[in-house]
């Protein structure tokens, strides 16, 4: 029987980024679901914060050098790796000087939220699109974790949708209670499109670029939603649960989340 495969792509990651509830959840994750027989491959962005020395980050000339156009400007992909050795588990960077070279992860020291948020989730997004399909690695269930995820499930089911890499993948998305306070930019939803998104598509986020109207959308596109934080946005676990097709998947205690988990992802792929 061949093995599943499972793509994580997240914003946090422990020890990379300190212990939060995201970070730790896609540190065992992955792999607890290695550990029950699974593939998996695992993104998250190279954040300034990382010491790329003490945490032996090297880059892939190989996988580096594509440009990403986001609202006509050109923006470099690198790609670095690294390794968790207890866990035998390689860990994916997506690195940008315009984007990631900060100290700070979303906010400034003043925690003022970075202006261009929204655009380093689009590119966050579509890089790690990019390299899975340089990798020729064809997962079969893509987990994304947090907001700067929450592009994923649109690209892949309608810009990727013909794509052999992605074309049969289904998609679960994780909600946290890591809500952004300042809206995008009014033009974020010009700066997204791409071939294959329709203006229906992204009708939420032309209406408001905040955080519950990008959740939804995320939702429209997702085969599975999970409850990430034990409080989130009862107006979003609403609008997944009257979703006709859609599994949702309430809050799971550290104890037993991989297992849910796990359970979860057959349920879906079984379907």
């Amino acid at each position: 029987m061949v093995a599943k495969k499972i793509l994580f792509v997240t914003t946090e990651i422990s020890p990379y980024i300190p212990d939060t509830e995201m970070s730790l959840i896609a540190r065992y994750l992955p792999q607890g679901i290695h550990e029950r027989g699974k593939e998996i491959r695992t993104f998250m962005p190279k954040f300034g914060c990382i010491n790329e020395r003490r945490n032996q980050l090297h880059e892939v000339i190989r996988l580096s050098g594509m440009n990403l156009i986001i609202d006509e400007t050109d923006h470099p992909l690198i790609i670095k790796v690294a390794s968790i050795q207890s866990a035998r588990m390689q860990i994916y960077f997506i690195d940008n000087e315009d984007f990631f070279q900060r100290k700070y992860l979303m906010h400034d020291e003043n925690g003022v939220e970075f202006e261009d948020n929204d655009e380093r989730s689009i590119f966050y997004v579509r890089g790690v699109m990019e390299t899975v399909k340089k990798l020729r690695w064809v997962p079969d269930l893509i987990h994304c974790h947090g907001w700067m995820t929450a592009l994923a499930p649109l690209y892949i089911k309608k810009h990727y949708k013909g794509d052999p890499c992605f074309k049969n993948a289904k998609v679960v998305y994780s909600i946290y209670d890591d809500e952004f306070v300042k809206p995008f930019r009014d033009n974020f939803a010009k700066k997204l499109k791409i071939e294959g998104v329709t203006q229906n598509d992204i009708k939420h986020l032309k209406e408001a670029p905040n955080f519950v109207n990008l959740s939804k959308l995320a939702i429209d596109f997702s085969d599975g939603i999970i409850a990430g934080s034990r409080n989130i946005r009862s107006d979003l676990i609403d609008y997944a649960n009257e979703k006709e097709g859609l599994y949702y998947l309430p809050y799971q205690e550290e104890d037993v989340y991989v297992d849910a988990f796990n359970k979860f992802y057959d349920q879906i792929l079984n379907k």
